[in-house]
């Protein structure tokens, strides 16, 4: 069978041992919020926790069970609800990082650290009105707008008479 429109990495397992692995996966970084792995583990798990942590966001007993139904790790699933969700209000997406951490010794596979973004997103610092372009005052020369577009212009045909000059002098030696 073809692999199209599959967006999961199949990690050389059968569906339910994915599944399997992916759910314990999820229920040890809800636990420790941290943890090390294989790369395309790791980038198959993201996806997979931000659902996850998503559906709990709404808190319902709804939501509860439908997380409860892919982790069925009950300290995991209260730790999810009680402490990760509240804390991912403002997030909309993104509630976790993956960060390569290099090769691992013996088999060389590439490892990675996947973590949960528990601390406040970054809020964007705006710039000050006072800081930027100066204003106009009264007074001031009006600013030159095509002056630049003249000179460049400019400069750009009056080095091709030089450059030809230097060619014929070249030449006549």
């Amino acid at each position: 069978m073809l692999h199209h429109g599959k967006k999961t990495a199949k990690l050389s397992r059968t569906a339910t041992h994915r599944n399997a692995m992916l759910s314990n996966m999820a229920a040890s970084l809800f636990l420790h919020s941290k943890m090390t792995t294989t790369t395309p583990k790791a980038k198959a798990l993201r996806p997979y926790v931000d659902r996850l942590i998503t559906k709990a966001k709404d808190g319902t007993l709804h939501s509860k069970r439908l997380v409860a139904s892919y982790m069925p790790h009950k300290v995991a699933l209260k730790k999810l609800f009680e402490e990760i969700a509240p804390k991912m209000g403002e997030r909309t997406s993104g509630y976790s990082r993956v960060i390569k951490a290099g090769m691992r010794r013996g088999d060389n596979a590439e490892v990675s650290v996947i973590e949960l973004l528990l601390d406040k997103p970054v809020e964007t610092v705006e710039k000050k009105e006072g800081k930027g372009k100066a204003t106009k005052e009264k007074g001031d020369a009006p600013a030159k707008t095509s002056a630049p577009k003249k000179a460049k212009s400019a400069k750009a045909g009056a080095s091709k008479p030089k450059a030809k000059a230097a060619k014929t002098a070249k030449a006549g030696k």
